[in-house]
């Protein structure tokens, strides 16, 4: 059954500079177990939310298929960790995720290419591992609650 294993809305941008030099602490409560999006703005309380530059692609999710035990959004800094859900293949189609309060689509924009981080923050290799497996950068197309859980989906 599918699932949301993690969510992920964090204020500030944890990855900057060089990824020899480690990232930036943690801020407390950037995992939640729930989150409000809003159609065309992302995720209230994210870094991203109403940033124009990233309007289509404000909202991350990732699939826990692709990541190494034990490695979730704090590392790879994506909004959204779903298990049993084929992410990677769904760009050009509408992702609808219902954890209970109603259906929120995303629009699939395009692949969240992994980056030089992913050696720091997941291990050596991540960065070559991930290639294909990133996840998906999405645009919301409605306003609604997402929470960790169980999740009906639909694609379209």
């Amino acid at each position: 059954m599918p699932e949301i294993v993690e969510l992920l809305a964090s204020p500030v941008h944890r990855f900057e500079g060089r990824p020899a030099d480690g990232p930036a602490p943690a801020p407390p409560g950037e995992l939640v177990g729930q989150v409000e999006i809003r159609a065309g703005l992302g995720i209230v309380g994210d870094r991203y939310f109403g940033r124009p530059a990233h309007r289509d692609a404000v909202v991350t999710v990732i699939a826990s298929e692709s990541l190494p035990p034990g490695i979730g959004l704090t590392q790879v800094r994506r909004n959204i960790l779903v298990a049993g859900i084929a992410v990677d293949d769904l760009v050009g189609s509408v992702l609808h995720l219902d954890s209970g309060s109603g259906p929120v689509r995303l629009a699939v924009r395009r692949r969240a290419n992994p980056c030089a981080w992913m050696d720091v923050t997941v291990g050596p290799g991540a960065f070559k591992a991930l290639r294909g497996h990133g996840g998906i950068r999405c645009s919301p197309l409605d306003d609604g609650t997402l929470r960790v859980g169980p999740v009906t989906v639909m694609i379209e």
